[in-house]
């Protein structure tokens, strides 16, 4: 079996008496998409920092690239590409001079830097930008140029830390069909996000985590399967008296119920079935709104740990 490409080994950090990341275990194979999964102050970014050695681990072990953060940093670095979640770019300067100047960190030739450039702003379709400074482009493009920019030295490992945070919908989905390609194109992507459908679109495999830690491990299907149900039914009421009615009507519906102050989630095999089932139960039981849904990597952080991944 090939050596992956990184792989933590009760991989720990520390900030004085704080554990942010508390003994993980994880690999990252050649040429798959990997995901951090979990809410903002999981220890998702000081596990990508640890990884793209700019911050030294605590405890446990960590090879990148086959390589010891601790002592070949500047090897590693040299060859991965970081999106790191917020945009560095040099704003006063033009989309084009960006390109150029990064590159001349890695001592390419001027003439290689130019080609690459080229494609890689014509591959993030920012090629009618190319003259035009940073400062006014919109907050897609200046992470598509962010992406581009990580590539210009051709890595062998893409971290990417939150990368559509803040982004607008359409703007998120351009960035996944751009990184999808790089990942048909062989490219090993590591990414943390908080986002559930952007795990589902992206990762091959992830860990969920919480707290340091991490609670679960797999494909995004095999986790759904593992811990959820093949359908969620949410119900909503206009008021409490007719949420707590329902609840008691609910309680042995489905393979679990989960009360929240908001709505009812009923985990089932046939959502529409529990859906019929409240209709017949008077009204004071009635829902406002009534959602049948199927199992997301969200219901599954929740039913591991209590809350969502926005708590």
């Amino acid at each position: 079996m090939d050596s992956p490409l990184v792989e933590g080994r009760n991989l720990t950090k520390r900030f004085d008496s704080f554990t942010a990341v508390d003994g993980i275990d994880f690999r990252v194979e050649r040429g798959e998409t990997f995901g951090f999964l979990g809410p903002n102050g999981a220890g998702k970014t000081s596990t990508m920092r640890m990884i793209g050695c700019v911050s030294p681990i605590s405890g446990g072990d960590l090879t990148v690239l086959g390589l010891d953060p601790m002592t070949d940093g500047a090897a590693i670095r040299s060859r991965l590409g970081v999106v790191p979640q917020e945009d560095s770019l040099d704003t006063e300067l033009t989309v084009w001079d960006n390109m150029l100047i990064y590159g001349r960190y890695f001592d390419l030739p001027r003439a290689e830097i130019r080609r690459r450039a080229t494609e890689l702003l014509d591959f993030v379709q920012l090629t009618e930008r190319r003259d035009d400074r940073v400062d006014p482009l919109s907050g897609g493009m200046k992470r598509r140029l962010t992406i581009a920019r990580s590539l210009i030295n051709q890595p062998e490992l893409l971290l990417l830390d939150e990368p559509t945070t803040g982004l607008d919908p359409q703007a998120r989905h351009l960035l996944w069909e751009r990184l999808y390609r790089l990942k048909q194109d062989g490219v090993t992507l590591l990414l943390t996000t908080h986002y559930m459908d952007e795990a589902e679109q992206l990762c091959d495999r992830l860990v969920i985590m919480d707290d340091g830690r991490i609670v679960a491990e797999g494909s995004p299907r095999e986790l759904i399967a593992a811990h959820a149900t093949r359908e969620v039914v949410e119900f909503r009421f206009a008021s409490e008296k007719s949420r707590s009615d329902a609840l008691s009507h609910l309680q042995n519906t489905g393979e679990r119920v989960e009360a929240h102050a908001d709505r009812i989630l009923v985990y089932t095999a046939d959502g529409d079935k529990v859906a019929s089932f409240l209709a017949g139960a008077g009204d004071t039981a009635q829902a406002a709104s009534i959602l049948v849904r199927r199992s997301t990597l969200e219901d599954v952080f929740l039913i591991l740990t209590g809350r969502t991944l926005d708590d």
